[in-house]
């Protein structure tokens, strides 16, 4: 895909079609890095961050137990209500 630089003021620029942002995950910031005399442009925010402190405030409040308790237990489901 060939992309044209535009002018923006005294700098120059790159627009970005929707479904290319859209499949990097692009917000309103990216991360950019001149490597190898390649341009690399990332997503500023990385999937699941946050996710770590997320779960330790979780097992601070207890709140990290198994909904399914069922399934720890073993259900007897399969004992009592199937019929072949």
């Amino acid at each position: 895909m060939k992309a044209t630089l535009v002018r923006i003021g005294n700098s120059r620029g790159i627009r970005l079609p929707k479904p290319v942002i859209e499949q990097c995950g692009f917000e309103d910031e990216v991360e950019m890095e001149v490597k190898h005399h390649e341009l690399v442009i990332r997503s500023a925010s990385l999937p699941r961050e946050g996710w770590a402190s997320a779960f330790a405030r979780m097992r601070e409040c207890g709140d990290d137990e198994l909904l399914d308790r069922v399934a720890e237990a073993g259900s007897t489901w399969d004992e009592e209500e199937w019929e072949w």
